[in-house]
């Protein structure tokens, strides 16, 4: 729905979370909706939400069709829209935000943490997951076993999953080498269980996985698991030029 076509006056404020279009209903029946100051009469209403002014109990209706959310996903949920037992990404957002029907761009699983990104823009998402761009994603793992500058060029080179896949070049850093390491490993494609089956190639094994960052766009560290936040507009900016 955009801001620049003419829509239902109860559409655009159920979309904006004002509530159902019965209850919508009801509110313009008792005088609450005004449209560029005129009591609004009827709730099917032709209006253009961002040239008309509309006001809800005295709040002005700030109208935006797309959400844009950054997540640190906790571990034990499920980067999913619902899932019948086992609680959501979705299931953490607040209702204003809910209301967007918002959805993971990708999935992290269900162990991992780290920056997720929602939004209800579809046709970004499928830019951002598109095979063709090459995101670089970044992830913070620890990994049981000593990892080594021959880990590193073997990832350089890209390594064969147990699928017969071979990676595309990642860049491994290591950050602490010893019977339980800690690295940083920057991959450019996102394939199911990616980074954990790229250490099983090499025989090790990921204990911790947070992912830090996709493209430009990092995870704010003022979050903690489970917390969000919408995006700014440089961000929003950011994400748009990874498409």
């Amino acid at each position: 729905m955009s801001g620049k076509e003419r829509q239902r006056l109860d559409k655009i404020l159920a979309h904006m979370g004002f509530g159902t279009r019965k209850q919508i209903k009801k509110m313009i029946k008792e005088k609450r909706v005004t449209v560029n100051g005129a009591y609004a009469k009827d709730s099917g209403m032709q209006v253009t939400p961002t040239l008309d002014q509309i006001i809800v109990d005295d709040e002005v209706v700030k109208y935006r069709e797309f959400i844009y959310l950054m997540m640190n996903k906790p571990q034990g949920v499920l980067s999913a829209t619902e899932d019948h037992f086992t609680e959501t990404v979705i299931d953490l957002l607040e209702p204003m935000h809910a209301v967007f029907d918002p959805f993971p761009v990708g999935r992290l699983d269900k162990d991992t943490e780290g920056l997720l990104l929602l939004t209800n823009d579809g046709q970004l998402a499928h830019q951002l997951l598109s095979p063709k761009k090459h995101v670089p994603k970044t992830y913070y793992a620890m990994i049981q076993g000593v990892v080594t500058e021959e880990d590193q060029k073997a990832f350089h080179k890209g390594v064969y999953l147990d699928d017969g896949y071979l990676t595309l070049p990642a860049e491994l850093k290591i950050l602490q080498s010893g019977h339980q390491s800690e690295i940083e490993l920057t991959i450019y494609e996102g394939k199911f269980h990616q980074v954990k089956r790229m250490f099983e190639a090499i025989g090790k094994k990921v204990i911790f996985l947070k992912r830090l960052s996709m493209g430009s766009l990092l995870l704010d560290e003022t979050l903690e698991p489970g917390e969000y936040r919408e995006l700014t507009e440089e961000e929003i900016g950011i994400i748009h030029l990874l498409t």
